[in-house]
């Protein structure tokens, strides 16, 4: 199971962090994703880690702005997002990909997925 926390309304500019608890006993085995979905919108692959934290992927309007890490001793995944826009406003939903042996650039491998926490950025 995966919750989500940390979502909210900001301002642009603003900083913010979202957190992923696991609940799985090997979660060190999964490389974990977030996602975001905004209204109207397909859902996109924000950023991924692999499962021991050493690779990381962002998609490209993200880079330089949001950062992905883990924590696998306390079962957790967090996206710190810095320098939010408008265009961040989406439903961000934490996933994980049993296996995968890197940090996804798809969406195709995740099959764990979060309910999702809501950021809103006001301009």
């Amino acid at each position: 199971q995966l919750v989500e926390s940390g979502g909210g309304l900001v301002q642009a500019g603003d900083f913010l962090r979202l957190s992923c608890s696991s609940s799985s006993q090997t979660f060190e085995h999964y490389a974990m994703g977030w996602f975001r979905q905004a209204p109207g919108k397909e859902r996109e692959l924000v950023a991924s880690i692999s499962g021991p934290g050493g690779l990381t992927w962002y998609l490209d309007s993200v880079k330089d702005r949001f950062t992905i890490s883990r924590d696998n001793e306390k079962n957790t995944v967090d996206l710190q997002m810095s320098i939010v826009r408008s265009e961040d406003t989406a439903m961000y939903i934490c996933a994980g990909a049993l296996g995968y042996p890197g940090a996804p650039q798809t969406g195709a491998y995740f099959r764990d997925w979060g309910r999702g926490t809501q950021v809103t950025v006001s301009s």
